[in-house]
């Protein structure tokens, strides 16, 4: 295996097996949570990948017991207080993913552990996701009163799914999510990217102009029917949404800023299990 994984990259790696690129999440102690820095990093990695005629398939993996627990909510240096703030934040993610969704290589999740926010967007955006059995998809920053910044879930499920997921921010497993339409597959946890390689690899044999254009063509069959509309007043909303006031919202993020944000994490999910 050639590796191009080089200082260049501190938040994802990047190896090369024959026609087929693995990048994967490298923040293993963050749960590979999606800050600007991961986001860039994949960005300049994907632009790379696009140029290059070597490559013909494309696996997203995650490092560590997740694929990715969604956007970084770390406090900020300069926190967010504007409309705009929020609008570039929601840019930055959906930037990254629509270079996924409109590439010419075919990508493929693999998704293992938690798959939350922004992570599930990111598998979303991907055109296979193949899950470990014991993965789990959801969107919880609902409960805090968040909203994912890419709308892309109303395009991937059906309209009752979609609203239970995005109404509720309750969690689903791999199975669920399979049956649902959000994974292709569920794999075995320790066959994963195995799995993902070997569909890579299958996907790689096909000539790679018309892997684009069949590519562009079903995405094209999307957009006609008002895809990148739902992702650009998503992402308004998911601006709007933040600059409410509630007793919700400041309890969490007054628990995080005392007690830090895994406090407010056991805060939230004590709270949803109460029946």
């Amino acid at each position: 295996m050639t590796s191009k994984n080089e200082t260049n990259y501190r938040c994802i790696r990047l190896d090369i097996d024959r026609w087929v690129a693995t990048l994967t999440l490298a923040l293993p102690e963050k749960m590979n949570a999606l800050g600007d820095d991961i986001l860039l990093e994949m960005q300049h990695a994907l632009d790379a990948l696009e140029a290059d005629p070597d490559i013909r398939a494309l696996v997203i993996a995650g490092s560590g017991r997740a694929f990715s627990s969604g956007f970084d909510l770390s406090p900020r240096e300069k926190p967010f207080t504007t409309v705009q703030d929020w609008r570039e934040h929601a840019r930055m993610g959906n930037d990254t993913f629509l270079k996924i969704w409109r590439s010419r290589l075919p990508v493929i999740a693999a998704v293992n552990g938690f798959c939350l926010g922004g992570g599930c967007e990111l598998s979303m955006a991907c055109d296979f996701t193949l899950a470990a059995d014991d993965a789990q998809f959801g969107e919880p920053e609902i409960q805090f009163q968040s909203a994912p910044p890419m709308m892309i879930m109303p395009w991937v499920l059906g309209m009752k799914k979609t609203k239970a997921m995005m109404l509720t921010g309750d969690r689903i497993g791999a199975r669920e999510a399979c049956d649902a339409g959000l994974v292709t597959k569920v794999v075995p946890a320790a066959d994963l990217l195995q799995e993902a390689k070997a569909l890579a690899l299958k996907l790689s044999m096909i000539a790679p102009d018309a892997m684009h254009m069949n590519k562009q063509a079903l995405n094209r069959g999307y957009d006609m029917r008002g895809f990148q509309a739902t992702i650009d007043y998503g992402a308004e909303m998911f601006a709007l949404i933040h600059l409410l006031d509630s007793p919700e919202k400041q309890a969490f993020f007054g628990i995080a800023q005392e007690h830090g944000l895994k406090a407010a994490f056991k805060w939230r999910d004590e709270k949803f299990s109460v029946r």
